[in-house]
């Protein structure tokens, strides 16, 4: 006799577990601890089975008898119900392990496991965190262009261009590791490329006026700040490397007998090596700030935690405090003032002040062969360029020297 709603709400639990059977197969167990469950017997290659419909009353006597129909129809065409829905049930778990969170998680381990740079990593578990919100349940495999464009939108109509910019970049790595490791088919963020709003270039205020970078010099000597920070100033100015080098050196790049600074890999943009000749006024400035952080590892040591770094904006707040603006000068601006005064010196070969800067070379053949070349003439350089500094720091005249690129005309 089949079942009806009201004989079902009114069955209660017994000594032992209870069969009320329906139709077709359909019945219902009723447990011990008064559960009542969905249970349909069918038979596909002459064999028994079961599968479970759900439990009552979240399905209805009506859906479950819906559900019957549909697997007893999918067994009469040769289609086991119960393995179809084991496998939907992993699917559903894979696709939980592979949301666009979880694979990008797995592919940040895998920079780190690499040795990118600290402050890398932690840029890109930012960027994780903007894109998180709207794609990080999302399984990666159904992320759609016109979904990731909408989330990048979002920056854009924010004002945030270049944060856009950097989440496509971003999203489109994690796409691509997810298709190399066989979770994902395709890259949605790779059509992208031309639909962004191009952010506007900022570039690093810096002081080229060589008298004007003089009076600079005089306030970095001047400074009544901490003395590790003026050490560092001192130092960016005179090797021009980039900011997160300096304030990450340690003493054990350090070679004091050969008067080079080694930066690992790790720390570089282009992840190669670089090795900074040091001129005797680096020496000296590094000498200085041995008296002051002996007993830490970095060369220029956050103020009261000797096992940290000096904080990224240190320099720059310093110079703040000097009077130099955000629009006037900036810890970056080290470089580009070298680089203008070193170009305009017409004393150096350019390939050589690009090696000093550790800038890349587009040509991999030519950067190659341009890897261990123009030492001599960079250790030359470094020292001119010191000496440089004392005089336009001194207040001397500058006076202006040929130009090799101009056919030896005065500039």
């Amino acid at each position: 006799m089949a079942l009806t709603d009201t004989a079902i709400r009114l069955v209660k639990a017994g000594e032992s577990d209870r069969k009320l059977a329906d139709e077709k197969g359909l019945y219902l167990l009723v447990t011990t601890t008064g559960s009542k469950l969905w249970r349909l017997k069918y038979r596909i290659g002459g064999k028994e089975k079961k599968l479970a419909l759900g439990s009552y009353p979240e399905v209805s006597l009506k859906d479950a008898r819906t559900k019957r129909d549909e697997a007893r129809k999918a067994a009469q065409a040769g289609s086991d119900p119960a393995l179809a829905k084991r496998e939907a049930r992993i699917a559903q778990r894979v696709a939980t392990a592979n949301t666009f969170a979880a694979i990008a998680d797995e592919y940040i381990d895998k920079l780190e496991a690499e040795g990118r740079a600290e402050v890398t990593v932690a840029k890109t578990r930012w960027l994780l965190s903007k894109l998180s919100p709207s794609l990080g349940t999302r399984p990666i495999a159904e992320i759609t262009p016109h979904e990731l464009l909408a989330v990048l939108r979002k920056s854009e109509r924010a004002g945030q261009r270049e944060t856009a910019r950097r989440l496509r970049s971003f999203s489109s790595r994690v796409f691509r590791y997810a298709v190399a490791t066989a979770r994902a088919t395709s890259d949605p963020a790779q059509p992208l490329q031309g639909a962004l709003v191009s952010p506007v270039a900022k570039h690093h205020a810096a002081i080229i006026d060589p008298i004007a970078f003089g009076g600079l010099l005089r306030a970095i000597i001047d400074y009544s700040g901490q003395p590790i920070t003026t050490l560092a100033m001192r130092f960016t100015a005179n090797v021009f490397q980039r900011p997160g080098e300096v304030r990450q050196a340690e003493w054990s790049e350090i070679d004091f007998d050969a008067a080079v600074w080694t930066i690992p890999a790790a720390r570089m943009k282009q992840r190669q090596p670089h090795r900074v000749p040091l001129s005797r006024q680096a020496v000296t400035i590094l000498r200085e700030a041995a008296a002051l952080s002996a007993n830490s590892k970095y060369v220029f040591p956050k103020l009261g935690s000797p096992l940290k770094p000096m904080c990224e904006n240190a320099i720059n707040q310093a110079l703040r405090r000097m009077g130099f603006g955000a629009d006037v000068m900036t810890a970056h601006g080290f470089r580009s003032t070298a680089s203008t005064l070193l170009n305009e010196s017409g004393k150096w070969n350019p390939d050589t002040i690009e090696r000093a800067l550790s800038h890349a070379e587009a040509n991999q053949v030519r950067a190659a062969y341009h890897r261990g070349a123009h030492w001599a003439e960079r250790v030359e350089m470094a020292q001119w360029w010191s000496d440089h500094l004392d005089t336009l720091r001194d207040g001397a005249t500058v006076l202006r020297l040929p130009d090799r690129a101009n056919g030896g005309n005065v500039r």
